[in-house]
């Protein structure tokens, strides 16, 4: 078997953010111009009269953007088969492997799901790892539009099934898991946070699409109560939310959640528009600690 594993170079993509033209104010009536206490300064003959006081305008100008980026791209050993589409994969690292100067972390692909990908095994998934830049977050907008522009990109390149995309992450990954899923809510099919937490009111975007979150009890970097008040929340809202807390891990437990073949079982039952079965509540273990935040809240399964 062979594996398949692309350093990108740094891609530039062109994004044209609007166009329009620049308006000057509509001319007042004579009670606007007495309310608004406006009146033209004093022009000689050939000058562009301007109005004095308080006044509504409008903006348009034409922006254009470059967006550049570096990411990992895994391409599965049965990829190129002919008429097939493939089921992509967006993974959002940690803090830790942030890099500047338009370089690859060295750890980035030995953490998490890159690590995975490296031991071997048939993976059934195209798997995109963006690089965050050091210093920025996946939560600051520009850094997450680098990422959505990276997943147009691909999707337009690859042969991707656009209804089986799905987001997970790790720690600042695991936050950036939320945010994007609450900002871009039409795009993922399911998402897997694994030790993040993100903004309750929003989960109320997320209430059509399948969650699974996972967290460390032990967990002294993030703490656990994100993960209950973050799957509470939207469970109460109506959500598709499961819950799996490991009581004796800590912040470093994502290796049990990306070597768990059940996770990519459970994502493949997902499609966008039509996922698959609804989370089951089950009876909270004995002597789970409750979260005093949150009521009704998600039981931890077994």
């Amino acid at each position: 078997m062979k594996l398949h594993i692309y350093i990108v170079a740094a891609a530039a993509m062109a994004l044209i953010v609007t166009q329009t033209t620049l308006a000057q104010p509509a001319q007042p009536s004579p009670a606007a111009k007495s309310s608004l206490h406006t009146r033209p300064s004093s022009a000689k003959p050939g000058r562009k009269i301007v109005y004095t006081g308080q006044r509504a305008y409008s903006l348009g100008k034409k922006i254009t953007k470059t967006i550049k980026g570096r990411y990992l791209l895994y391409l599965p050993e049965d990829y190129g088969q002919a008429g097939k589409t493939w089921p992509l994969i967006l993974f959002l690292h940690g803090s830790g492997e942030r890099a500047g100067g338009g370089k690859i972390h060295p750890k980035l692909a030995k953490v998490g799901l890159p690590k995975t990908l490296q031991r071997g095994s048939g993976f059934p998934f195209i798997v995109l790892t963006p690089q965050c830049p050091t210093g920025r977050w996946w939560t600051d907008a520009d850094v997450a539009r680098m990422v959505m522009t990276m997943l147009d990109d691909v999707c337009e390149k690859y042969k991707v099934d656009k209804k089986r995309i799905y987001l997970t992450g790790l720690s600042m990954g695991g936050f950036g898991t939320w945010y994007l899923a609450q900002n871009f809510p039409n795009r993922f099919a399911a998402i897997v946070p694994v030790c993040g937490g993100g903004n309750l009111y929003l989960n109320r975007r997320l209430r059509k699409m399948p969650v699974w979150v996972f967290h460390g009890a032990k967990d002294k970097n993030v703490p656990v109560r994100n993960a209950y008040e973050m799957a509470g929340t939207l469970r109460q809202m109506g959500g598709n939310v499961r819950l799996k807390v490991f009581p004796n891990l800590g912040h470093i437990m994502w290796d049990q959640v990306y070597t768990d073949p059940k996770l990519y079982q459970w994502l493949m039952q997902q499609r966008l528009g039509a996922p698959g079965p609804r989370a089951k509540p089950k009876k909270t273990r004995p002597n789970t600690p409750p979260s005093p935040a949150v009521k009704n809240e998600v039981p931890i399964p077994k």
